[in-house]
Protein backbone atom coordinates (compact mmCIF):
# COMPACT_ATOMS: atom_id res chain seq x y z
CA UNK A 1 0.00 0.00 0.00
CA UNK A 2 1.53 3.42 -0.91
CA UNK A 3 0.48 5.75 1.99
CA UNK A 4 1.04 9.39 1.88
CA UNK A 5 -0.30 12.51 3.35
CA UNK A 6 -1.83 13.62 -0.08
CA UNK A 7 -2.51 12.35 -3.51
CA UNK A 8 -2.17 14.89 -6.15
CA UNK A 9 -4.09 12.92 -9.41
CA UNK A 10 -2.49 15.49 -12.75
CA UNK A 11 1.34 15.81 -13.33
CA UNK A 12 1.24 19.32 -14.96
CA UNK A 13 1.80 22.09 -13.89
CA UNK A 14 -0.64 22.59 -11.12
CA UNK A 15 -0.04 19.35 -9.69
CA UNK A 16 3.54 19.55 -9.95
CA UNK A 17 3.83 23.03 -8.37
CA UNK A 18 1.35 21.73 -5.35
CA UNK A 19 3.59 18.84 -4.62
CA UNK A 20 6.46 20.83 -4.68
CA UNK A 21 5.72 23.02 -2.62
CA UNK A 22 3.99 20.63 -0.22
CA UNK A 23 7.18 18.44 -0.30
CA UNK A 24 8.73 21.52 1.17
CA UNK A 25 6.31 21.62 3.81
CA UNK A 26 7.80 18.39 5.10
CA UNK A 27 4.19 16.22 3.57
CA UNK A 28 4.86 12.68 2.05
CA UNK A 29 3.52 13.35 -1.79
CA UNK A 30 2.37 10.88 -4.83
CA UNK A 31 1.23 12.12 -7.94
CA UNK A 32 -0.91 9.94 -10.29
CA UNK A 33 -1.17 10.88 -14.48
CA UNK A 34 -2.51 8.36 -16.48
CA UNK A 35 0.53 9.23 -19.01
CA UNK A 36 4.13 8.69 -18.92
CA UNK A 37 6.29 11.90 -19.10
CA UNK A 38 7.82 13.55 -20.47
CA UNK A 39 4.15 13.96 -22.77
CA UNK A 40 3.21 16.81 -25.49
CA UNK A 41 0.33 18.73 -24.14
CA UNK A 42 -1.58 21.28 -26.57
CA UNK A 43 -0.24 24.65 -25.50
CA UNK A 44 1.65 27.94 -27.51
CA UNK A 45 3.87 27.37 -24.62
CA UNK A 46 5.43 30.19 -23.02
CA UNK A 47 5.81 31.55 -19.90
CA UNK A 48 6.08 35.24 -18.04
CA UNK A 49 8.39 36.29 -16.04
CA UNK A 50 6.24 35.71 -12.70
CA UNK A 51 5.96 32.28 -13.24
CA UNK A 52 9.97 32.15 -13.66
CA UNK A 53 9.80 33.50 -9.97
CA UNK A 54 6.76 32.09 -8.52
CA UNK A 55 8.83 28.53 -9.62
CA UNK A 56 12.11 30.22 -8.47
CA UNK A 57 13.10 28.96 -11.81
CA UNK A 58 17.33 28.81 -12.79
CA UNK A 59 16.67 29.78 -16.29
CA UNK A 60 20.29 29.81 -17.01
CA UNK A 61 20.54 26.17 -15.82
CA UNK A 62 17.17 25.01 -17.07
CA UNK A 63 18.08 26.55 -21.05
CA UNK A 64 21.25 24.12 -20.83
CA UNK A 65 19.56 21.22 -21.96
CA UNK A 66 15.62 22.48 -22.88
CA UNK A 67 14.23 25.14 -25.03
CA UNK A 68 14.13 28.74 -23.62
CA UNK A 69 13.25 31.21 -25.90
CA UNK A 70 13.33 34.75 -24.48
CA UNK A 71 10.06 36.68 -26.55
CA UNK A 72 10.66 40.59 -26.86
CA UNK A 73 8.01 41.06 -29.42
CA UNK A 74 4.53 40.11 -30.50
CA UNK A 75 2.74 40.59 -34.18
CA UNK A 76 -0.17 40.36 -33.39
CA UNK A 77 -3.79 41.48 -35.94
CA UNK A 78 -6.76 39.70 -37.92
CA UNK A 79 -6.77 36.62 -39.24
CA UNK A 80 -6.98 37.81 -43.40
CA UNK A 81 -6.37 41.33 -42.13
CA UNK A 82 -3.49 43.55 -41.03
CA UNK A 83 -0.70 42.98 -38.18
CA UNK A 84 0.87 45.34 -35.87
CA UNK A 85 4.39 44.25 -34.44
CA UNK A 86 5.10 45.45 -30.96
CA UNK A 87 8.27 45.10 -29.74
CA UNK A 88 9.80 45.58 -26.11
CA UNK A 89 13.58 46.76 -24.68
CA UNK A 90 13.86 43.48 -22.04
CA UNK A 91 12.16 39.63 -22.67
CA UNK A 92 8.93 39.82 -21.70
CA UNK A 93 8.44 36.14 -21.73
CA UNK A 94 9.84 32.72 -22.67
CA UNK A 95 8.90 30.04 -24.89
CA UNK A 96 9.19 26.58 -23.86
CA UNK A 97 8.43 22.96 -25.08
CA UNK A 98 5.43 21.61 -22.60
CA UNK A 99 6.93 18.14 -23.41
CA UNK A 100 10.06 19.30 -21.54
CA UNK A 101 8.85 21.82 -19.44
CA UNK A 102 6.05 19.74 -17.76
CA UNK A 103 8.68 16.48 -17.08
CA UNK A 104 10.79 18.88 -15.46
CA UNK A 105 8.69 20.54 -13.11
CA UNK A 106 7.16 17.07 -12.08
CA UNK A 107 10.59 15.56 -11.95
CA UNK A 108 11.74 18.17 -9.16
CA UNK A 109 8.75 18.34 -7.39
CA UNK A 110 10.19 15.46 -4.98
CA UNK A 111 6.73 13.57 -5.34
CA UNK A 112 6.54 9.57 -5.72
CA UNK A 113 5.51 9.49 -9.08
CA UNK A 114 2.59 6.96 -10.62
CA UNK A 115 2.66 7.35 -14.13
CA UNK A 116 0.87 5.59 -16.31
CA UNK A 117 -2.05 4.82 -14.44
CA UNK A 118 -5.48 5.48 -14.58
CA UNK A 119 -7.78 6.59 -11.59
CA UNK A 120 -10.07 3.65 -11.68
CA UNK A 121 -11.85 3.78 -8.36
CA UNK A 122 -11.78 6.40 -5.19
CA UNK A 123 -13.62 5.38 -1.95
CA UNK A 124 -13.27 6.59 1.56
CA UNK A 125 -12.26 4.43 5.15
CA UNK A 126 -12.05 5.87 8.47
CA UNK A 127 -10.86 9.62 6.66
CA UNK A 128 -8.71 8.45 4.58
CA UNK A 129 -9.02 7.56 0.52
CA UNK A 130 -8.42 4.66 -0.63
CA UNK A 131 -7.55 4.95 -4.62
CA UNK A 132 -7.01 1.59 -6.94
CA UNK A 133 -7.31 -0.59 -3.86
CA UNK A 134 -3.30 0.87 -3.81
CA UNK A 135 -2.87 3.91 -2.70
CA UNK A 136 -4.07 5.30 0.72
CA UNK A 137 -4.51 9.41 1.44
CA UNK A 138 -6.14 11.60 3.92
CA UNK A 139 -5.96 14.34 1.25
CA UNK A 140 -7.00 14.41 -2.82
CA UNK A 141 -6.02 17.15 -5.10
CA UNK A 142 -7.15 17.40 -8.53
CA UNK A 143 -4.96 18.30 -11.20
CA UNK A 144 -5.85 16.03 -14.21
CA UNK A 145 -7.16 19.49 -16.39
CA UNK A 146 -10.49 20.15 -17.91
CA UNK A 147 -11.80 16.18 -17.88
CA UNK A 148 -9.90 15.46 -14.19
CA UNK A 149 -11.56 12.43 -12.68
CA UNK A 150 -11.75 14.02 -9.27
CA UNK A 151 -14.03 17.33 -10.84
CA UNK A 152 -16.24 14.36 -12.02
CA UNK A 153 -16.12 12.93 -8.64
CA UNK A 154 -17.32 16.74 -6.82
CA UNK A 155 -19.94 17.21 -9.93
CA UNK A 156 -18.77 18.78 -12.96
CA UNK A 157 -20.57 17.56 -15.88
CA UNK A 158 -18.26 18.13 -17.76
CA UNK A 159 -19.30 18.55 -21.39
CA UNK A 160 -23.02 18.89 -20.59
CA UNK A 161 -23.48 22.85 -19.07
CA UNK A 162 -19.85 24.22 -19.19
CA UNK A 163 -18.72 26.93 -22.03
CA UNK A 164 -16.19 25.10 -22.58
CA UNK A 165 -13.15 26.50 -25.35
CA UNK A 166 -11.60 23.96 -27.59
CA UNK A 167 -8.04 24.21 -28.95
CA UNK A 168 -5.91 22.56 -31.43
CA UNK A 169 -2.36 22.54 -31.96
CA UNK A 170 0.66 21.03 -32.94
CA UNK A 171 4.43 21.24 -32.91
CA UNK A 172 6.85 20.19 -34.30
CA UNK A 173 10.79 20.19 -35.91
CA UNK A 174 11.24 21.78 -39.27
CA UNK A 175 13.54 20.50 -41.52
CA UNK A 176 16.20 22.61 -43.34
CA UNK A 177 13.60 23.48 -46.09
CA UNK A 178 10.81 24.35 -44.04
CA UNK A 179 12.66 26.47 -41.59
CA UNK A 180 13.91 28.15 -44.58
CA UNK A 181 10.43 29.13 -45.61
CA UNK A 182 8.94 29.95 -42.52
CA UNK A 183 9.31 33.62 -41.55
CA UNK A 184 7.88 33.51 -38.41
CA UNK A 185 10.99 34.94 -35.75
CA UNK A 186 12.20 33.09 -32.80
CA UNK A 187 11.90 36.25 -30.17
CA UNK A 188 8.08 37.44 -32.03
CA UNK A 189 5.13 34.85 -31.22
CA UNK A 190 2.24 35.84 -34.00
CA UNK A 191 -1.18 35.75 -33.01
CA UNK A 192 -4.28 36.45 -34.74
CA UNK A 193 -7.83 36.87 -33.71
CA UNK A 194 -10.97 35.46 -35.34
CA UNK A 195 -13.22 38.60 -36.42
CA UNK A 196 -15.96 37.56 -33.74
CA UNK A 197 -13.07 38.15 -31.18
CA UNK A 198 -13.98 34.01 -29.61
CA UNK A 199 -10.64 32.95 -30.17
CA UNK A 200 -7.61 33.74 -31.84
CA UNK A 201 -4.99 31.78 -33.83
CA UNK A 202 -0.65 31.72 -32.70
CA UNK A 203 2.61 30.87 -34.83
CA UNK A 204 5.79 30.44 -32.49
CA UNK A 205 8.68 29.43 -33.43
CA UNK A 206 11.33 28.11 -31.16
CA UNK A 207 14.61 27.65 -32.68
CA UNK A 208 13.58 24.87 -35.24
CA UNK A 209 10.09 24.12 -33.70
CA UNK A 210 7.15 25.42 -34.93
CA UNK A 211 4.27 25.80 -32.67
CA UNK A 212 0.40 26.27 -34.56
CA UNK A 213 -2.71 26.51 -32.99
CA UNK A 214 -6.32 28.09 -32.27
CA UNK A 215 -8.63 28.00 -29.49
CA UNK A 216 -12.51 29.50 -29.84
CA UNK A 217 -15.70 29.20 -28.44
CA UNK A 218 -18.04 27.44 -31.38
CA UNK A 219 -16.93 25.91 -34.22
CA UNK A 220 -12.92 25.31 -34.89
CA UNK A 221 -11.84 22.78 -37.42
CA UNK A 222 -12.74 25.51 -39.91
CA UNK A 223 -11.89 27.87 -38.65
CA UNK A 224 -7.97 26.13 -38.02
CA UNK A 225 -8.18 25.50 -41.63
CA UNK A 226 -9.07 29.07 -42.52
CA UNK A 227 -6.26 30.19 -40.23
CA UNK A 228 -3.45 27.77 -41.74
CA UNK A 229 -4.31 28.90 -45.01
CA UNK A 230 -4.13 32.27 -44.08
CA UNK A 231 -0.60 32.06 -42.74
CA UNK A 232 0.62 30.07 -46.15
CA UNK A 233 -0.88 32.79 -48.26
CA UNK A 234 0.92 35.03 -46.16
CA UNK A 235 4.23 33.31 -46.16
CA UNK A 236 4.75 33.17 -42.38
CA UNK A 237 4.85 29.23 -42.33
CA UNK A 238 5.94 26.16 -44.80
CA UNK A 239 3.75 25.11 -47.20
CA UNK A 240 4.12 22.06 -45.87
CA UNK A 241 3.29 21.01 -42.52
CA UNK A 242 1.90 17.95 -40.33
CA UNK A 243 -2.12 17.69 -40.65
CA UNK A 244 -2.58 15.79 -37.32
CA UNK A 245 -3.28 18.51 -34.82
CA UNK A 246 -4.09 17.59 -31.47
CA UNK A 247 -7.18 19.09 -29.17
CA UNK A 248 -7.90 20.08 -25.97
CA UNK A 249 -10.45 21.96 -23.95
CA UNK A 250 -10.57 24.42 -20.81
CA UNK A 251 -12.26 26.55 -19.13
CA UNK A 252 -12.61 30.74 -18.40
CA UNK A 253 -12.08 31.69 -15.69
CA UNK A 254 -15.82 33.07 -14.23
CA UNK A 255 -17.49 30.49 -16.37
CA UNK A 256 -17.00 27.28 -14.47
CA UNK A 257 -20.09 26.43 -12.17
CA UNK A 258 -17.20 23.92 -10.72
CA UNK A 259 -17.41 22.82 -7.50
CA UNK A 260 -13.72 23.27 -5.77
CA UNK A 261 -13.58 21.78 -2.46
CA UNK A 262 -15.36 19.22 -0.51
CA UNK A 263 -13.78 17.13 2.99
CA UNK A 264 -10.53 15.91 1.81
CA UNK A 265 -10.94 17.19 -1.90
CA UNK A 266 -9.35 20.53 -3.78
CA UNK A 267 -9.07 20.94 -7.46
CA UNK A 268 -6.61 23.47 -9.13
CA UNK A 269 -5.69 24.32 -12.35
CA UNK A 270 -7.69 23.34 -15.61
CA UNK A 271 -9.58 20.87 -13.14
CA UNK A 272 -10.92 24.36 -11.22
CA UNK A 273 -11.64 26.47 -14.80
CA UNK A 274 -9.15 29.21 -14.24
CA UNK A 275 -7.58 30.32 -17.83
CA UNK A 276 -7.61 33.53 -18.06
CA UNK A 277 -11.01 34.85 -19.60
CA UNK A 278 -8.83 37.29 -22.13
CA UNK A 279 -6.13 35.13 -23.54
CA UNK A 280 -7.11 31.43 -22.32
CA UNK A 281 -3.27 31.07 -20.62
CA UNK A 282 -3.47 28.25 -18.21
CA UNK A 283 0.32 27.92 -17.35
CA UNK A 284 0.18 30.94 -14.45
CA UNK A 285 -2.94 30.08 -13.20
CA UNK A 286 -2.28 26.75 -12.85
CA UNK A 287 1.11 27.28 -11.13
CA UNK A 288 -0.36 29.87 -8.72
CA UNK A 289 -3.91 28.10 -7.81
CA UNK A 290 -0.94 25.01 -7.38
CA UNK A 291 1.03 27.19 -4.86
CA UNK A 292 -1.65 28.72 -3.12
CA UNK A 293 -3.54 25.09 -2.44
CA UNK A 294 -0.26 24.09 -0.95
CA UNK A 295 -0.01 26.96 1.60
CA UNK A 296 -3.47 26.35 2.42
CA UNK A 297 -3.06 22.61 3.22
CA UNK A 298 0.03 23.42 4.78
CA UNK A 299 -2.03 26.10 7.31
CA UNK A 300 -4.89 23.19 7.59
CA UNK A 301 -2.36 21.00 9.54
CA UNK A 302 -4.00 17.64 9.19
CA UNK A 303 -7.23 18.68 9.33
CA UNK A 304 -8.89 18.55 6.08
CA UNK A 305 -12.10 19.10 6.39
CA UNK A 306 -14.46 21.54 4.29
CA UNK A 307 -14.69 24.15 6.65
CA UNK A 308 -10.99 23.87 7.37
CA UNK A 309 -10.34 23.84 3.20
CA UNK A 310 -12.79 26.95 2.67
CA UNK A 311 -10.22 29.82 2.61
CA UNK A 312 -9.03 28.27 -0.68
CA UNK A 313 -11.86 29.71 -2.84
CA UNK A 314 -11.74 32.63 -1.02
CA UNK A 315 -7.82 33.03 -1.71
CA UNK A 316 -8.93 32.15 -5.54
CA UNK A 317 -10.64 34.79 -5.86
CA UNK A 318 -8.55 37.54 -4.24
CA UNK A 319 -6.04 36.73 -6.17
CA UNK A 320 -7.83 36.18 -9.92
CA UNK A 321 -10.17 38.55 -8.89
CA UNK A 322 -14.12 39.38 -9.81
CA UNK A 323 -15.70 37.05 -12.99
CA UNK A 324 -15.36 38.54 -15.83
CA UNK A 325 -16.47 37.79 -19.51
CA UNK A 326 -14.06 36.96 -22.84
CA UNK A 327 -13.39 39.36 -24.94
CA UNK A 328 -16.15 38.15 -27.82
CA UNK A 329 -19.19 38.73 -25.07
CA UNK A 330 -18.01 42.07 -24.56
CA UNK A 331 -19.18 43.71 -27.48
CA UNK A 332 -22.25 43.16 -29.26
CA UNK A 333 -22.02 40.72 -31.92
CA UNK A 334 -23.34 43.30 -34.69
CA UNK A 335 -20.28 45.64 -33.42
CA UNK A 336 -17.62 42.97 -33.21
CA UNK A 337 -16.51 43.06 -37.00
CA UNK A 338 -16.35 46.92 -37.19
CA UNK A 339 -14.49 47.09 -33.69
CA UNK A 340 -11.92 44.13 -34.10
CA UNK A 341 -10.50 45.84 -37.05
CA UNK A 342 -9.59 49.11 -35.66
CA UNK A 343 -8.63 48.43 -32.15
CA UNK A 344 -6.64 45.51 -33.44
CA UNK A 345 -4.97 48.33 -35.73
CA UNK A 346 -3.99 50.77 -32.74
CA UNK A 347 -0.99 50.80 -31.80
CA UNK A 348 -1.74 51.88 -28.32
CA UNK A 349 -4.66 49.58 -27.67
CA UNK A 350 -2.51 46.65 -29.01
CA UNK A 351 0.20 46.98 -26.51
CA UNK A 352 -1.31 48.47 -23.33
CA UNK A 353 -4.54 46.23 -23.83
CA UNK A 354 -4.04 43.30 -25.73
CA UNK A 355 -0.34 42.40 -24.72
CA UNK A 356 0.19 44.26 -21.43
CA UNK A 357 -3.37 43.17 -20.10
CA UNK A 358 -4.79 40.55 -21.13
CA UNK A 359 -1.81 38.08 -22.59
CA UNK A 360 1.51 39.58 -20.35
CA UNK A 361 -0.69 40.37 -17.02
CA UNK A 362 1.96 43.07 -16.74
CA UNK A 363 -0.52 44.93 -14.01
CA UNK A 364 -1.15 41.44 -11.95
CA UNK A 365 1.35 41.11 -9.32
CA UNK A 366 3.84 38.60 -8.45
CA UNK A 367 2.56 35.60 -6.31
CA UNK A 368 3.72 36.88 -2.74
Amino acid sequence: MDSCDALIVGGGPAGSSCAWKLRQHGMQVTVLDKAPFPRDKVCAGWITPAVVQALQLDTEAYAKDRVLQPIRAFRTGLIHGGAVETRYQDAVSFGIRRCEFDDFLLRRSGARLRLGETLKSLTKRGGRWLVNGAISAPLIIGAGGHFCPIARFLGAKLGASEPAVAAKEIEFEMDAQQSAECRVRADTPELYFCRDLKGYGWCFRKGDYLNIGLGREGRLSEQLQDFCDFLRQGGRIPANIPDKFHGHAYLLYGHSVRKLLDDGVLLVGDAAGLAYPESGEGIRPAIESGLIAAAVVAEAGKDFRRQRLQIYASRLRARFGLEAAPVGRMVPEFLRNILAGALLGSRWFTRRVVLDRWFLHAHHPELP
